[in-house]
């Protein structure tokens, strides 16, 4: 039975064996995931060096079916909850379900249908079978947050009480550039993250902190992040926290021979950083 074991090492969004709903032992969340795999045709709009999608290609999510989406998303939580998949595939210290996540494949929030798959959520988080505690969380890399549909789910999002997980790797375009593959700015960054604060006040960043080349990140990485954080909070806006992780799963990119995980003693020397701007820091390896 161990083989059948969700672990924090696979992210398979097929496992459940729905379109749109899959099950992911989260390190962040400390539980179980119910991922929303908005893009089901492998495209993103940014190429991470550490994304472990395997045939990532640029371009949007494709039109979502709300209606299998719902179906899915209800049948699965029902088996979660009520049948026994946390006792035949979830490590016992792990059989808690935490939230719903809207990640997947690439960025969600380049789905049309953004909006109305919030409602989708919505509308099961009233129902009385769903724990209250169920969390609703926006995995995004915050490059499309100028859109008004986009801010809309995010206000949205805010009345249910949910959370945007909102990427930042490094703090610098030549970071990005490295990291993220993209070509956006810095001030660009700081534009829609500020905007995610003010749609959503419950806005993380997630951050992912890694060797490249058998280098950590320099001292120069840090001190940018922090003085991006310093500048953030002079400006009056605060965030829940971050969310500082490390590599867990091979990458599926070309750069993957050459990234390496850190030592906890560096994660946490760099979370110590962040914590004395008055930052709260969760760290998952």
């Amino acid at each position: 039975m161990d083989e059948l074991k969700l672990k924090v090492t696979e992210h398979n969004r097929d496992v459940a064996g729905f379109s749109y709903v899959y099950p992911v032992i989260s390190r962040r969340a400390r539980g179980v995931s119910v991922g929303i795999n908005l893009n089901t045709n492998n495209a993103c709009n940014w190429r991470c060096i550490y994304c472990q999608v395997p045939d990532l290609k640029l371009g949007s999510a494709p039109p979502v079916d709300l209606v299998l989406l719902e179906k899915e998303l209800r049948v699965f939580l029902e088996e979660i909850l009520h049948g026994d998949f946390m006792q035949t595939r979830v490590p016992e210290e792990a059989r808690r379900l935490n939230d719903i996540a809207l990640s997947g494949n690439g960025e969600p929030t380049s789905a049309a249908e953004f909006v109305q798959v919030i409602e989708v959520i919505g509308k099961l988080k009233q129902e009385p079978s769903l724990p209250a505690q169920i969390k609703l969380v926006l995995i995004t890399n915050g490059s499309l947050i100028q859109r008004e549909n986009v801010q809309q789910g995010l206000r949205l999002m805010s009345a249910l009480q949910g959370e945007v997980w909102f990427k930042l790797d490094r703090a610098s375009e030549h970071g990005l550039a490295s990291v993220n593959d993209t070509k956006t700015t810095l001030d660009k960054v700081r534009e829609n993250l500020t905007t995610a604060i003010s749609c959503c006040p419950n806005t993380w960043l997630q951050t992912c902190w890694f060797a490249l080349d058998g280098a950590p990140p320099s001292q120069n990485d840090e001190d940018e992040y922090l003085q991006f954080l310093n500048d953030l909070q002079k400006r009056g806006f605060m965030l829940r926290g971050v969310l500082l992780y490390g590599i867990a799963r091979a990458s599926m990119q070309p750069e993957a021979p050459r990234l390496q995980p850190l030592s906890k003693e560096k994660m946490e020397r760099f979370a110590n950083r962040i914590r004395n701007l008055g930052v709260l820091v969760n760290i998952a390896e």
